[in-house]
C-alpha cells in the first residue's frame, strides 16, 4: 500500500462487543490485521461485557495497543455497542469519519470494509452500509442481504432479502478459503446490483459516518435483538439511505440451529416498541399482541411453559414501558446432547417413542441409544414413520409404529389411543408436535446442539392461555 493511499484513507473507529467468546475475538483480530485497508487508519476498540473466560486478559497480551473497555456487568449487545459509540463521540472532532460495528463472531472477507468505505464516499447521500451475511456453517449461501419490516402481513417480522440463495460456484468451499477469492455477488446473482437501499443491516458489519451517528444518538436499551434494527429505521426517518452491498461479504453462524428460549423475551417486547415508535397504529399493535398470545399457547400445548409465560412477560412490559435487561429465570435448562445417556440410562424410562422429525445423526443421539440399548435390554425404543407411511431407518434393529392416517382428523385418534403406552417421547425442538406432547409421558426435546426434559403439558394452563388469548379480543 502506498503512502498517499494511507494518508488518504478515511480513519475509522472498529467497535467490537464481545462476552465469554476468548477465540472467536481473537480470531477475528487476527484477521483484521490483513484486510485490504490501510492499517495506520484504523482503531480498534473492544467492548468486553464481563467475560469470565479470560478475554480481557488474552486482549490485552496478545494486542496491547487495542482500546479495551471492561464493562462490570453483561450489559447485552445494546449496552456493549452503546459503550462503544459513546467513547467513540467523546473523542476528539474530526478523529474518525466512520464508526465499523462487528460481531465478535464474524469472518470478514479482507475487502469487507474497503468496498464498504468506498461506497459511502461516492454516495453522500447513503448513511449507513452493510454487508452481506453468508451463513458460515454454508459457506456458499446467504443468509441475509440487508431485511425489511413486515408491516402487513407477518407484522414486525423480517423479511431476510435474498435469504438463503446460493453462490453455486463456491460450493464446496470453505468460509477461510473464500476470505480472499473475488467476492461480487452481482456478478454471480440474476438482478442483483452491486448495492440495494434496505431498511435495516445487521451491526454484524455495519459502517456508519460519525456525524450521523451523533446526530442518530445511542441505541434504545433493548440488551438485545433488534436494537441495529431500530437505529436503522431512525436513521432513515432522519431522511438517509440504508444500504447492503453484494460487494462486501461477512460469514456467520446461520440462527438456524440455534432454538429460542429466554431471547423470546426480548425478541416480542423490543418489536413491539419498535413497531409502536416507527408508525404502527393501535390496530397493528394489537394485532401483534394477538400473536404473542397465540405463540404463548402453543407453547403451553407443546409443554413448554415457562417460555409461554415469557410471552406475557414482554406484552406486559412493554405497556409498563420496561426496558433493558430482565432477570429470566426458566423452568427447564438445556444441556449438552453427549450428556443424554443420564436420561435414557433412567430405570422409570422403559419405552421410548421418537418422533419423525428427529434427526438422531444431526443430535449425536443415535450412539447413545443404541448404548442404552444394549446396557438395558429390556428398554423399548419405538420409532414413528414419515406421514406418507415411510421408514427411515436411523437405528439398528429399529421398531416402527404403525403409519399415521393422512387426515389430520384420524390422526388425532391415533394420538389419543397411544396415550399412555411410552415414559418418553422425543421430540424435535425445530419441528413439534403438539399431539405427541400430550401422550401422558415426559417429553425430551432435542436439537442439533442440546436437550431438555419437561414434563407433559397441562390443561389448566392451556385452557388458561386460550382465556387469555379470547379475552384480549374485547
Amino acid at each position: 500500500m502506498t503512502t498517499q493511499a494511507v494518508t488518504t484513507a478515511p480513519k475509522i473507529l472498529i467497535i467490537i462487543v464481545t462476552w465469554n467468546n476468548k477465540a472467536s475475538v481473537l480470531e477475528l483480530l487476527a484477521s483484521l490485521a490483513t484486510i485490504a485497508y490501510p492499517i495506520d487508519a484504523l482503531d480498534i476498540l473492544v467492548v468486553d461485557n464481563a467475560s469470565q473466560d479470560g478475554t480481557k486478559e488474552a486482549i490485552k497480551t496478545a494486542y496491547p495497543q487495542i482500546n479495551l473497555i471492561y464493562n462490570q456487568e453483561n450489559l447485552g449487545g445494546t449496552g456493549g455497542f452503546n459503550t462503544g459509540l459513546q467513547w467513540g463521540f467523546e473523542q476528539t472532532e474530526g478523529r474518525y469519519q466512520y464508526f465499523w460495528l462487528l460481531d465478535n463472531d464474524v469472518l470478514v472477507h479482507h475487502r469487507a470494509l474497503t468496498e464498504l468505505v468506498a461506497l459511502l464516499e461516492a454516495k453522500p447521500d447513503i448513511a449507513v452500509a452493510g454487508s452481506t451475511m453468508m451463513q458460515l456453517d454454508y459457506p456458499w449461501r446467504i443468509n441475509e442481504m440487508g431485511a425489511f419490516i413486515d408491516r402487513k402481513v407477518n407484522i414486525g417480522h423480517l423479511i431476510l432479502f435474498r435469504h438463503l440463495e446460493t453462490i453455486q460456484a463456491w460450493q464446496g468451499y470453505s468460509a477461510p478459503e473464500l476470505l480472499t477469492i473475488k467476492a461480487d455477488l452481482s456478478q454471480h446473482l440474476m438482478h442483483c446490483q452491486p448495492y440495494m437501499d434496505v431498511e435495516y443491516v445487521a451491526a454484524a458489519s455495519l459502517l456508519i459516518r460519525v456525524k450521523v451517528a451523533k446526530e442518530a444518538g445511542l441505541w434504545r436499551d433493548y440488551f438485545i435483538h433488534f436494537d441495529d434494527v431500530e437505529w436503522c429505521l431512525r436513521i432513515a426517518e432522519m431522511g438517509y439511505r440504508i444500504v447492503v452491498s453484494a460487494q462486501s461479504l461477512i460469514w456467520h453462524l446461520s440462527a438456524a440451529a440455534k432454538v429460542p428460549t429466554w431471547v423470546l423475551y426480548y425478541d416480542n417486547r423490543n418489536v413491539l416498541d419498535l413497531l409502536s415508535n416507527h408508525g404502527a397504529d393501535q390496530t397493528t399493535l394489537r394485532h401483534f399482541k394477538l400473536y404473542i398470545l397465540k405463540k404463548a399457547v402453543y407453547y403451553h400445548l407443546i409443554g413448554k411453559p415457562d417460555l409461554a409465560q415469557l410471552h406475557y412477560d414482554a406484552v406486559n412490559d412493554f405497556e409498563a414501558g420496561r426496558f433493558g435487561k430482565k432477570n429470566i429465570q426458566l423452568n427447564s435448562t438445556y444441556q449438552p446432547n453427549d450428556a443424554v445417556s443420564s436420561v435414557l440410562l433412567d430405570k422409570t424410562v422403559k419405552k421410548i417413542l421418537v418422533s419423525r422429525t428427529v434427526n438422531l445423526q444431526a443430535t449425536r443421539l443415535q450412539e447413545p441409544l443404541v448404548q442404552a440399548m444394549l446396557t438395558r435390554p429390556e428398554l423399548e425404543i419405538d420409532c414413528m414413520p414419515l406421514l406418507n407411511g415411510e421408514t427411515v431407518y436411523q437405528l439398528p434393529r429399529a421398531r416402527f409404529i404403525k403409519p399415521f392416517p393422512p387426515s389430520k382428523i384420524k390422526r388425532w385418534f391415533t394420538y389419543w389411543r397411544l396415550r399412555g403406552q411410552y415414559d418418553l417421547i422425543i421430540q424435535s425442538d425445530y419441528d413439534a408436535s403438539i399431539g405427541l406432547s400430550w401422550l401422558k409421558a415426559d417429553l425430551l426435546y432435542v436439537n442439533d446442539e442440546g436437550f431438555c426434559r419437561r414434563s407433559q403439558p397441562k390443561w389448566r394452563d392451556v385452557v388458561k392461555a386460550v382465556y387469555l388469548f379470547f379475552r384480549s379480543f374485547y
